[in-house]
């Protein structure tokens, strides 16, 4: 039986069999480790596998041989997780904040609102971006372009569109958390108050 390092380096240059593998491998121990992170919830945790899973084939070329591969894949299921329960929290905030200011627009879905809403803020905050990394973030997000496929249309490398989306993705979370924040103090000061 090969060892993890072998089947690490195989997998650096492409083979999926090497990914099935490690998948086999390392998928069981993931699965519960999600699921003890995620207080028993099974649909989440093998969301968060197969997430974590698809991550390392993306980045299967920068995986280092030499480091923990399980270490690696719990870290990338922990913050998946961790973003997921974000994405729980803005959610859920944006439903309160919807019924509390918005209880009259019953005309409209709630889910249209919230959509509305988001949609609306995060065009705010692209406008805000650097004109080159606004050109990519567009490009990625509205026009679904992959990296390659920008990187050609811009002239640029794929490792500057990586790391300008990557700039562009942390400015709107980073904004999007303190405009949650408000929102969340407000939701809380209102509901005290009644």
């Amino acid at each position: 039986m090969e060892t993890e390092r072998e089947t690490l380096l195989k997998l650096r240059n492409g083979s999926p069999e090497a990914f099935e593998n490690l998948f086999c491998r390392y998928g069981g121990k993931l699965y519960h480790f999600a699921l003890k992170l995620s207080s028993g919830d099974a649909y989440l945790a093998e969301e968060i596998v197969q997430s974590a899973f698809v991550r390392i084939w993306e980045r299967r070329a920068s995986l280092d041989p030499d480091k923990s591969f399980i270490s690696y894949l719990c870290a990338i299921a922990k913050n998946k997780l961790i973003n997921e329960y974000e994405h729980q929290t803005v959610a859920y905030i944006y439903r309160e904040y919807i019924q509390t200011y918005h209880s009259g627009a019953d005309n409209l879905t709630e889910k249209k609102i919230d959509g509305d809403l988001l949609e609306e803020y995060i065009d705010c905050l692209i406008e805000k971006l650097p004109p080159a990394r606004k050109q990519v973030f567009i490009l990625s997000r509205k026009e679904a372009l992959t990296n390659r496929e920008i990187a050609r249309r811009l002239h640029l490398s794929e490792n500057t569109v990586r790391n300008q989306l990557a700039r562009a993705v942390s400015f709107i979370k980073e904004h999007l958390a303190k405009y949650y924040g408000c929102l969340a103090l407000l939701l809380v000061t209102t509901t005290n108050m009644q």
